[in-house]
C-alpha cells in the first residue's frame, strides 16, 4: 500500500542496469526458451533456489517449502529463505537481478517495470493458472497476452472498518452518517487525506478522469473539469464539507488504529493488514464492510478505491527454472491458498479457496472484495504522489488560506500531470 516509484520511470532505470548484460524482453524469451531447454530433474543433482519472504511470512513460506519438499521427494533441494519486503522487491530484483533470489513475492503494480526490463519468468502453464484464479488478478499480471506471475491474493485494497457498538449497518452505508454519530459521541471516524493512495476514493466515481499515459511515466487527470456533471470544485467542496465535522480526523493508518486501541476511534478507511489488531480491540464490535457513499454536488457518491493483487513470481535468470516455477506455483496453490488465509487471514486469489465458506465469513476479507467492484488498479506516474498529498493536506486543514477552489484543482492538475523532468 505503500508509495511507489513510478512504474516507467522504474521500468527505465532496470533496463538502464541491466543493459551492461544486453538484457531486453526479447533477450529474457530467448533465455527462457533456452533454459526450458535444459531439464532440472535430474535425481543426481542438488536442485538451488533462494527465495524472497517478507519478515512476517518467514514462518509459513518454510512451513510451504518442507512440503513442497515432501511432495518431491525424489529430488534433492537446497532452498534458503533471505528476509525481503515486499514492497521492495522491484528495486532488489531489477538493482541485481543475477543476485535476486530465484522466486519472490511482488505487487502488481511491480510487474510492469520487471517485465520492462526483462527480469521475470513467464508462467509455463498459462492457461492452467488462469482458469484457477481470479480474473481481476490474472489481467493485472498479463503483459501483451503473457502471464508473468502466480497470482496469490486478491485482497491488496482499502474498505471501512466500524465499531458496531456506535454503528448499526445503516450509519455505515454513508459518510454523513458515519461523521454524526462519530460527533455526537465525541469520537472519531478517521482516513489519512496525505496518501494519495486513499484520497483517489472522493474522484474515482464521480466520472472525472486519472490514469497514467502510454509512456508509464506521466499523467492524464481532469480533476479540474468545469463542464462535467459532478466538477473538479465540487469534490473540493465535499471534502471540505467532511473536514469541518467535529467527528472527522485525518491521520495517517498508524494513528488510526492507535484510536482504535485508545476508544477515541469508532469508524476508519484502512486494509486487511489492521483486521486482527482491530478485532482484538473492538471484539464483538468489530465489523467491516465497503467504503460508504459520500455527499457531493447534492448527491450520493460512492467511494471509490485502488485495488491490488499479490504474487509469486521467478527469476527470468534462475538456474532451475523447472522447479522455480513448481515452487511458485506450490506457494500459490489452492491448498496453500488456504493456509495462507488461516495463518495470516490474507483474501486467496485462487477461486476455489476464495469460494469456501470461511474466508466468505471474515468481514475484512468480505469488504475487501465488495469494495473491489468499485476499485481500480493503481497504475500512476510519480508526480501523483506529491501532489496529492499536498492537495490533501489542504482539504484536511479546511483550505487556511481561502484559495479559490478552481485555481486549487488547477494547481492540482497541473502538479499531476507535469512531466518527469520538471
Amino acid at each position: 500500500m505503500k508509495r511507489l516509484m513510478a512504474t516507467a520511470l522504474v521500468a527505465a532505470m532496470g533496463l538502464t542496469m541491466l543493459g551492461g548484460c544486453g538484457v531486453s524482453k526479447d533477450d529474457t524469451t530467448e533465455i527462457q526458451a533456452s533454459k526450458t531447454d535444459k531439464t532440472d530433474t535430474d535425481k543426481n543433482k542438488e536442485v538451488k533456489l533462494r527465495v524472497w519472504s517478507s519478515s512476517s511470512d518467514m514462518d509459513l513460506v518454510n512451513q510451504m517449502i518442507d512440503s513442497f519438499k515432501a511432495a518431491n521427494s525424489g529430488t534433492k533441494f537446497n532452498i534458503t529463505v533471505e528476509e525481503a519486503e515486499d514492497a521492495d522487491a522491484r528495486d532488489n530484483l531489477l538493482g541485481n537481478v543475477h543476485g535476486a533470489a530465484d522466486v519472490f513475492p511482488v505487487a502488481d503494480d511491480q510487474l510492469n517495470s520487471m517485465v520492462a526490463g526483462g527480469a521475470l519468468y513467464q508462467v509455463p502453464n498459462a492457461d492452467e493458472i488462469t482458469a484457477a484464479s481470479d480474473e481481476g488478478a490474472v489481467e493485472a499480471a498479463t503483459i501483451e497476452g503473457n502471464l508473468y506471475a502466480y497470482p496469490m491474493t486478491a485482497d491488496n485494497g482499502y474498505f471501512l472498518y466500524y465499531n458496531k457498538n456506535y454503528l448499526s449497518d445503516n450509519d455505515v452505508a454513508t459518510l454523513d452518517s458515519i461523521l454524526n454519530v462519530a460527533g455526537t459521541n465525541g469520537k472519531y471516524f478517521t482516513m489519512d487525506w496525505t496518501s494519495g493512495w486513499y484520497l483517489y476514493s472522493f474522484f474515482g466515481n464521480t466520472g472525472l478522469e486519472f490514469g497514467v499515459n502510454d509512456d508509464g511515466v506521466t499523467n492524464h487527470c481532469n480533476w479540474n473539469a468545469i463542464i462535467t456533471s459532478i466538477k473538479g470544485v465540487d469534490v473540493a467542496q465535499a471534502m471540505l464539507d467532511i473536514s469541518s465535522k467535529p467527528g472527522f480526523k485525518n491521520c495517517t493508518d498508524k494513528d488510526f488504529l492507535a484510536g482504535v486501541q485508545d476508544g477515541s476511534v469508532i469508524a476508519g478507511v484502512s486494509g486487511c493488514w489492521n483486521a486482527t489488531a482491530i478485532q482484538e480491540a473492538w471484539g464483538d464490535g468489530y465489523g467491516a464492510v465497503k467504503l460508504p457513499t459520500y455527499t457531493c454536488a447534492g448527491q450520493q457518491v460512492q467511494m471509490a478505491s485502488f485495488k491490488g493483487y499479490k504474487y509469486m513470481a521467478v527469476n527470468a535468470y534462475t538456474e532451475y527454472p523447472e522447479w522455480a516455477t513448481k515452487l511458485a506455483e506450490w506457494f500459490t496453490n489452492e491448498d496453500n491458498q488456504k493456509l495462507r488465509f488461516e495463518q495470516k487471514n490474507a483474501g486467496p486469489a485462487n477461486k476455489n479457496a476464495a469460494a469456501d465458506d470461511a474466508v466468505a465469513k471474515v468481514p475484512s476479507i468480505a469488504a475487501v472484495m465488495d469494495q473491489a467492484q468499485y476499485g481500480k488498479l493503481q497504475r500512476v506516474g510519480n508526480s501523483f504522489w506529491d501532489a496529492t498529498t499536498k492537495f490533501g493536506e489542504n482539504m484536511a486543514a479546511g483550505n487556511p488560506s481561502n484559495m479559490d477552489l478552481q485555481e486549487m484543482m488547477d494547481n492540482l492538475v497541473t502538479e499531476i500531470t507535469k512531466s518527469a523532468a520538471n
